[in-house]
């Protein structure tokens, strides 16, 4: 279910993907590129000749080695020496642990870039999850996409979406958006996003996007996330309304790699201070019903959005082949359509 709402109640999970460091506590408020928890993925380790460093025999290295297991040591501590009339030394290349020391060598692991989770939205953090992350709850609107680059960012989104089947060029963009998240339609030019890294952009929202251009989106150095999907889709009515309403605010842009199994999508929030508690929707998982507002996902109205009028007590013949139940729909333009009901989301 894709899920776009003015205003709701947000829960989500950041976890790391193996046992790590928490670094908040519950209660604390959090910003969106505030650290959650880290670890270490995979340790990087340098063997050390001592012996051919030191030009001596093993059992020499050993007694001019100055360090044991499981000392931690700092870029350019002295490990081994001095000897000789010039004093030769060995030092450490980088900072790390001492793992072995002995038969002339020394294994050194070294403190790599630890993996960061970020919370990813300005919020509170509810609930620990141990050893691996916690829970981050915000209040705002959240509109969801089908594609992100995998790639986060924080900052303020301005518009340059005049309509919803506008259409982002290089015209759009100049110096003064720099440091922002841009708003655009359909895009099928590449030099968009090499104009979007000169300014620079924080990160782009597109309504669609020409499927040629996804292996320079993925190597792009900033967030990019879809809202429609690829080919020409204009922007759904609700999820404009929702986006143009709120232009010139802060927003997280989360372009995660969508997730059929965890139910994860990229998606964007944008935070909202409210002084009555909302209606939790973000997490609601509903049956199809009259009234509810849907959101086509096959073509012939692949993207339109619109209300379920009724439902089909049985299985109906479909002009494919298809025999399925559907959903006698009003969509946005007020074109009426049947649609089997696999070929729908609910829209939250």
């Amino acid at each position: 279910m894709i899920q776009i709402s003015p205003v709701t109640k947000i829960r989500r999970h950041r976890e790391l993907p193996v046992p790590g460091k928490i670094i908040v506590r519950q209660a604390q408020k959090v910003e969106a590129l505030d650290i959650i928890a880290e670890t270490i993925l995979a340790p990087e380790h340098l063997m050390l000749d001592i012996a051919r460093s030191l030009n001596v025999s093993t059992e020499k290295a050993d007694d001019l080695i100055q360090r044991a297991a499981g000392e931690t040591i700092n870029k350019d501590d002295l490990i081994a020496g001095p000897v000789g009339i010039t004093q030769r030394v060995v030092r450490a290349p980088r900072s790390g642990r001492i793992v072995v020391a002995g038969d002339g060598l020394v294994l050194l692991q070294v403190n790599s870039t630890p993996y960061e989770v970020h919370a990813g939205m300005p919020g509170t953090v509810t609930d620990l999850i141990p050893d691996r992350g916690a829970v981050v709850e915000a209040t705002g609107a959240l509109i969801q996409g089908v594609w992100g680059n995998g790639q986060t960012e924080f900052g303020l989104m301005q518009t340059k979406l005049e309509s919803p089947d506008d259409q982002l060029t290089t015209d759009h963009l100049d110096v003064s958006l720099r440091g922002s998240i841009i708003l655009g339609g359909y895009c099928a030019d590449p030099q968009v996003f090499q104009k979007a890294d000169e300014i620079p952009l924080r990160g782009l929202i597109l309504t669609s996007m020409d499927s040629a251009l996804i292996p320079l989106a993925q190597k792009a150095p900033f967030p990019i996330l879809i809202l429609e999907g690829f080919g020409f889709h204009p922007l759904s009515a609700i999820g404009y309304n929702v986006l143009t309403t709120n232009n010139g605010r802060e927003i997280s842009l989360n372009a995660q790699a969508r997730d059929h199994y965890k139910g994860i999508r990229p998606e964007i929030v944008i935070p909202l201070d409210v002084s009555r508690e909302p209606e939790d929707v973000s997490l609601a998982v509903e049956d199809f019903a009259p009234g509810h507002s849907v959101r086509v996902v096959r073509a012939p109205h692949i993207g339109k959005t619109g209300t379920i009028e009724t439902l089909s007590h049985e299985p109906i013949q479909f002009p494919s082949g298809v025999c399925a139940f559907g959903a006698d729909i009003v969509l946005s333009d007020n074109e009426r359509a049947t649609v089997p009901l696999v070929n729908l989301e609910k829209v939250a």
